[in-house]
């Protein structure tokens, strides 16, 4: 009979996972350093919830004191389209490769699930599964078992994956035989530090998320800064460019999971449509989606950055039509929106008929800055 650790693999590969590796829970626990300094220069943004959780974050034999084995798995979600080449169709928004399809949380923990429990059989020792939605490093973890490196751009690479790959995790109490770890790739490569638009990238291997165009138009619950909004572009939810510019790629096949597959509706919608959203059709057309976490109104104020980068003047009666909206964080982007579509001129008779009816002090701003 095969070992367990072989015949754990084989299973992984029936459920599409690309890789599984194992490591020591207690290997992650030097990543917590990391961590403390990332917190110490304020770099987390709204995310307080790095903070709140930052001990047992640091080290996953605090999260869960019994575990001895973390198993590490990879699933492809290698796109089939040219990530970049969309951000050329400026009257068109981009979402990120990995919330193009369904929700990786829900398609990954599922086969998680089936793979712990048969694990638990096998070993008759308590699991525990994790897929981003834990305190568990996840990426330290995954370097230690060998799944890929750190890179520059902080995330996980891999010489068979690239950079596009989710990540599970599964604690056992079961002693596991360890995999080695992966050693650093990147070699003098800087292309994913120097594609960032915002420069969100203080030296090789740190990141400022409040710099960062993912974080912004995802996590960021507030206006977002003047001065991130142009290079945002046309990026309406996350950002691919220092994941799509990794010279691994090259080995990344496409993704096999079909709900991770792209939905064509998703890959080049149109700004003008995106912004007629309401609520209920916000909650309809992103059911199933990462997307839908963010809420409407989060959404439609990065649609209106994109519709104010577009240069498409037929746009501005999008943005007018939402200077009305019950959201501030709306009505504020479609100021923005609207100072740079329009002619200067028409802009001035546009504010003086809504300036002195606003009542939030930030859309004012807007008004007065633009």
């Amino acid at each position: 009979m095969m070992p367990l650790e072989e015949r754990l693999r084989c299973k992984a590969r029936e459920e599409g996972f690309a890789s599984l590796r194992i490591t020591d829970p207690a290997t992650a626990a030097k990543a917590g350093e990391r961590l403390k300094e990332f917190l110490s220069l304020r770099r987390e943004g709204d995310m307080g919830w790095l903070r709140e959780t930052a001990a047992r974050r640091a080290d996953p034999i605090v999260l869960w004191p019994q575990a001895r084995s973390a198993i590490m798995l990879a699933m492809s979600y290698a796109p089939e389209i040219d990530p970049m080449q969309r951000l050329n169709a400026k009257d068109t928004g981009v979402i990120s490769v990995y919330a193009l399809g369904r929700d990786y949380h829900d398609v990954i923990k599922g086969k998680l699930k089936n793979l712990a429990q048969w694990l638990a059989r096998e070993t008759e020792q308590d699991v525990k599964v994790f897929v981003d939605t834990a305190p568990l490093m996840e990426k330290p973890l995954a370097e230690a078992a060998g799944l890929g490196w750190q890179g520059r751009h902080t995330n996980l690479v891999s010489r068979e994956l690239g950079s596009w790959f989710f990540l599970g995790a599964i604690l056992s109490e079961a002693m596991l035989a360890r995999d080695a770890a992966e050693s650093d790739h990147c070699g003098s490569c800087r292309a994913c530090l120097d594609i960032c638009p915002t420069k969100a990238f203080p030296a090789p291997y740190q990141l400022d998320a409040r710099r960062c165009i993912s974080y912004l138009t995802i996590e960021h619950k507030g206006h977002i800064d003047r001065e991130f909004r142009s290079a945002i572009g046309n990026r309406i939810y996350g950002c691919d460019d220092c994941l799509a510019v990794c010279p691994w790629n090259k080995f990344a096949g496409e993704a096999h999971e079909a709900k991770l597959k792209a939905r064509d509706e998703l890959i080049a919608p149109k700004l003008a449509e995106l912004a007629r959203l309401d609520d209920q059709a916000f909650r309809t057309l992103f059911s199933g989606s990462p997307v839908k976490r963010s809420g409407r109104d989060r959404f439609i104020r990065n649609v209106l950055i994109a519709i104010g980068n577009s240069g498409e003047p037929q746009l501005a009666r999008e943005a007018e039509r939402l200077l009305g909206d019950p959201s501030p964080l709306v009505r504020a982007m479609a100021v923005w929106a609207l100072s740079r579509l329009l002619p200067p001129s028409d802009f001035a008779q546009l504010r003086d008929r809504h300036e002195a009816r606003e009542v939030d002090d930030a859309v004012r701003a807007e008004w007065q800055n633009a």
